[in-house]
């Protein structure tokens, strides 16, 4: 059996993606970063799975702090998106530039708060994917934002390669 390159990238583009701001801190250490592999894995306890890549610096603060904080983005916000994807060492202290944007949530988490509302996370498990790791994580705490429509990869026009 043939994997069909042009099949594979036709279909993983149809996937429906929407974009968010994933946090952490921890002390003096925080990140974040633009994450568009992310879904509701469980209802009871409510649970999310994040794709963190392996060369995120972000990942090691949410191994050491245990939790990450998930905000989705607002259609319009796609500027936004692209620079919170440029990796650390290219774009500084991305949590610096969004000022009071940034809260610190009740469980001490650090989330984004102009987006439409957050949720923040415990982190239960962790599995590798690739050139990734999938962190799972149990709903601790959330906090809804003034109503809006998600931004999406289609809406952002950003695209995976496949």
């Amino acid at each position: 059996m043939t994997l069909d390159p042009a099949a594979k990238k036709a279909v993983l583009r149809s996937f429906t993606y929407g974009l968010y701001a994933v946090s952490a801190s921890d002390g003096n250490e925080r990140g974040i970063f633009t994450a568009n592999w992310l879904t509701q894995v469980s209802f009871d306890p409510p649970m999310v799975a994040v794709s963190v890549e392996l060369d995120s610096s972000t990942l090691g603060v949410i191994r050491r702090s245990g939790q990450f904080a998930v905000s989705p983005l607002r259609s319009g916000q796609r500027d936004l998106a692209g620079s919170l994807g440029r990796p650390r060492s290219k774009a500084g202290d991305k949590v610096a530039a969004l000022g009071d944007a940034v809260v610190r949530t009740e469980s001490g988490c650090l989330a984004y708060a102009a987006g439409l509302g957050y949720l923040v996370c415990r982190v239960t498990a962790e599995a590798p994917a690739g050139d990734s790791v999938l962190i799972v994580g149990e709903v601790i705490e959330a906090v809804a934002g003034k109503p809006g429509e998600p931004l999406t990869m289609k809406d952002a026009g950003f695209r995976h390669f496949g």
